[in-house]
């Protein structure tokens, strides 16, 4: 039995990216912000900028011990601080941990006045 290749795809370019075309290229930004919020309402979630899941995902591998040097690279940055000062953002946890530090300095210093 013989094959055809009219379907037989040539022309695929392996980019290494993990959200691509069929061919293998890139989505411009355009398309794949159009991709993701299309996703996003199919599956009933709320409209998230794609600019805040990538902030989200980062602080969220940062939060859980993940090197700075290998969120740089996850990120697609060439300088670590770049990320941490654009992307990684203050954990909750860390956020209350600061509140009870300056509750315990400020009732110090109500206690001796």
């Amino acid at each position: 039995m013989a094959t055809s290749n009219a379907f037989v795809r040539t022309s695929y370019s392996d980019s290494g990216y993990v959200v691509m075309h069929e061919t293998g290229e890139a989505f411009t930004i355009k398309q794949l912000r159009r991709r993701a919020y299309r996703l996003m309402k199919v599956l009933g979630l709320r409209r998230v900028r794609l600019y805040d899941a990538r902030a989200s995902c980062l602080t969220f591998l940062a939060n859980n011990g993940v090197p700075d040097h290998i969120l740089a690279r996850w990120a697609g940055h060439t300088n670590v601080k770049t990320t941490k000062k654009g992307y990684v953002k203050p954990d909750v946890e860390g956020l209350r941990e600061a509140a009870s530090t300056w509750d315990g300095l400020h009732g110090e210093l109500n206690g001796r006045v």
